[in-house]
């Protein structure tokens, strides 16, 4: 495909897939086949497997990053043999000159099935599996790429909980500065069959949880959810919560453990209901009406459903999207139908009224120009179409500039921030308060935004 030849970008999402589970389809057909439906879907991510000893052609890479489509880069590399420093340098170093940010090493290393079994059964896992992940890490961070903290087995033959404590003690004990602080985190988006608010809250919620031991009453990460108890764990260690990744978002169970030829076990409730949660849709749990889903926080900047297509002949075959003859799960049908849903909204909000009076600056005085300014976030992965929709009636109502700027915030006397102190931190609050400026912050799901703005006249 001609470099030249690109069309306008969708909109940036939180919302990708896993292509292929092999390394044969980086050709151009293979793009004019699979770029339309990906971006008819909205795919913003697209997680691809990568050998170690040469790169994915740079035109594949490079028309996925004109569209729009982020790649994410899977070595899925041999824990006990890796490729040196000097061999992974030069691939590297291309990856991020197209475009590439993130790069995943390693996956399951708290399992046994991913080392050989004279290693998994010597002491010392977390450190021995350090000693090989961080030489690749730092050649990563020097060529300007973000190496992704790998995704854990839940269960494991290791405890995915307890093994990545220890991978953050390790780090911090061995004063690797640089790489916490530019880590991303990933994780499996397994379902295990339960509800997606299984272990919702994680340890501070489920104390009893106990590693290998089912507490009745209890929840723990082996679920959806896993990422809350990740979360909870970089709180308490390095006193922030740290960006994530989620790969294989949707599936039953483990893909790789059990790959089928029989008919796959897609769960299209749960895929979709992740899909919405991830556009800040607030709603019951399909599997338990009566319990609404809680929503997804903003560290996860992106989630891979599994799997886009897979060939004729492969184990996981049966568990693709898309099939080679053309066809395509039911799925897919409902995916577009909701992906059309999501479009009509975004037309009906772009009505002339909103876009002419809204974004208007009001004059005031010459220390503060504006008179109110609606400050929201852009987020590594975009800007969230739920914010645009909440916000709607409020702005009708009292039209505020909006806007995503901190320093044009500064310029208005009254400013609405939407965001947690994650997204805003207090002492750029309290900047604003300095500057003169009354400052109001709105944090929580969608929901409660919009109550909190109906509230009364700002």
């Amino acid at each position: 495909m001609d470099k030249q030849s690109t069309s306008t970008p969708t909109r940036k999402t939180r919302i990708g897939l896993h292509y292929f589970p092999d390394m044969l389809h980086f050709r151009d057909c293979d793009l004019q086949t699979w770029l339309p439906r990906l971006k008819s879907m909205e795919i913003s991510w697209l997680s691809l497997r990568s050998p170690a000893d040469r790169a994915i052609p740079e035109s594949f890479i490079y028309t996925l990053v004109q569209e729009n489509i982020e790649p994410i880069i899977q070595f899925n590399l041999n824990l006990g043999a890796p490729p040196s420093v000097e061999e992974i340098q030069p691939i590297l170093d291309a990856y991020a000159r197209w475009g590439v940010k993130n790069i995943l090493f390693f996956e399951r290393p708290n399992s046994p099935r991913s080392w050989p079994s004279s290693d998994w059964a010597q002491t010392r896992l977390v450190e021995r599996f350090l000693d090989q992940f961080l030489p690749l890490a730092n050649a990563a961070l020097r060529a300007g790429l973000r190496p992704l903290l790998p995704p854990l087995e839940s269960g494991g033959g290791y405890w995915a909980t307890t093994f990545f404590r220890a991978m953050l003690e390790s780090l911090i004990q061995r004063k690797e500065t640089h790489l916490l602080e530019n880590l991303t985190i990933s994780a499996y988006g397994w379902t295990h069959g339960r509800p997606l608010n299984w272990g919702a809250g994680g340890p501070e919620r489920w104390p009893e949880a106990r590693p290998y031991n089912v507490v009745a009453g209890s929840q723990d990460q082996q679920g959806f959810r896993s990422f809350d108890w990740y979360q909870a764990i970089s709180r308490a260690l390095l006193g922030k919560s740290l960006p994530i990744i989620l790969f294989e978002a949707g599936a039953g169970r483990d893909p790789l453990s059990q790959p089928t030829q029989t008919p796959p076990n897609i769960e299209e409730t749960s895929i979709l209901a992740i899909a919405r949660l991830l556009e800040g849709e607030q709603f019951n749990d399909p599997a338990d009406p009566s319990s609404a889903i809680e929503p997804l926080p903003e560290e996860i900047i992106a989630c891979n459903f599994w799997l886009l297509s897979a060939d004729t002949y492969s184990p996981f075959q049966a568990e693709a999207w898309f099939q080679q003859d053309g066809s395509h799960v039911p799925l897919v049908e409902k995916w577009l139908r909701w992906v059309q849903q999501k479009r009509n909204q975004k037309t009906a909000l772009s009505q002339p009224g909103l876009q002419q009076s809204s974004f208007t600056p009001t004059a005031q005085s010459n220390d503060h120009p504006i008179a109110h300014y609606l400050l929201l976030p852009v987020y590594e992965w975009g800007i969230a179409d739920w914010h645009l929709e909440v916000i709607h009636p409020f702005v009708k109502k009292y039209q505020p500039t909006i806007g995503f700027s901190l320093q044009e915030a500064s310029l208005a006397a009254r400013v609405t921030v939407i965001g947690n102190e994650q997204t805003f931190s207090e002492n750029l609050i309290e900047r604003l308060r300095i500057g003169g400026a009354i400052v109001e912050r709105i944090s929580g799901s969608g929901t409660s935004i919009a109550t909190q703005l109906q509230r009364g006249e700002p």
